[in-house]
């Protein structure tokens, strides 16, 4: 199947230390008509993004010279914008959040399927990530994704990690509805029990946070089938 994206030549930075992997993704993507380079190493990774005009970069957890955290930590304090897919080993929700607050736009859990690894970049693509703002905002709520500061009509909120990871997901899908199911894919992991009532729970906490005070309601029920982003 062709990317949909092919006729753009997107450009795709691949961090993988380990050479199969490394070769599955570039050969894979390549079939795909992605322009795709690759590097065994954190540092050298990390100055070749810094460098490169590229639309996506898939990086590895575990790596020489310096670990893939790091790396995105570094290259979103230098105010580097482009998306970034974390593949990691580890799958404890604790690991997970760590990538995403590292500055990651999404992470997979190795091992993978190569069809999973595209569904990942299509998702992150039609979630308009690549729009490459660092300043998501809608109406008087505004989320930094570099410094990972919120505010409300100027009004500082502080977020725990999964509260900011569950605002930037709804910031970045405004006006969609998003099923626990999707929600849970994206904070959590697949194993998550959605039948348990915890999404509904860590929801409650970020109205508090964000509409507690203010005026307005921002993050709405919609009964039988999950929440949306939207005004009143």
């Amino acid at each position: 199947m062709t990317s949909p994206n092919a006729t753009q030549a997107m450009r795709i930075l691949v961090v993988e230390d380990n050479p199969k992997v490394a070769l599955m993704i570039q050969v894979g993507l390549k079939g795909e008509k992605y322009e795709v380079d690759t590097v065994p190493d954190g540092k050298e990774g990390l100055r070749m993004a810094q460098a490169g005009n590229y639309d996506l970069l898939i990086v590895d957890v575990m790596l020489p010279g310096q670990s893939g955290l790091e790396l995105t930590s570094s290259y979103r304090k230098g105010g580097g914008t482009t998306p970034i897919l974390i593949l990691t080993a580890k799958t404890a929700t604790e690991d997970k959040v760590a990538g995403l607050d590292s500055g990651a736009d999404d992470y997979l859990t190795k091992p993978f399927a190569f069809a999973e690894l595209l569904a990942r970049m299509r998702s992150l693509f039609r979630r308009g990530v690549l729009d490459k703002t660092t300043l998501l905002t809608f109406a008087d709520l505004e989320l930094d994704t570099v410094s990972h500061k919120a505010k409300r009509a100027g009004t500082p909120i502080d977020l725990t990690a999964k509260e900011y990871a569950l605002l930037e997901f709804f910031l970045r899908n405004k006006g969609s509805v998003l099923s626990r199911s999707i929600i849970s894919e994206h904070i959590w992991d697949y194993s998550f029990d959605t039948g348990t009532n915890l999404i509904d729970v860590y929801i409650n906490h970020l109205r508090a946070k964000i509409e507690s005070g203010f005026p307005g309601k921002l993050i709405h029920t919609v009964r039988g089938v999950g929440y949306v982003l939207r005004k009143e």
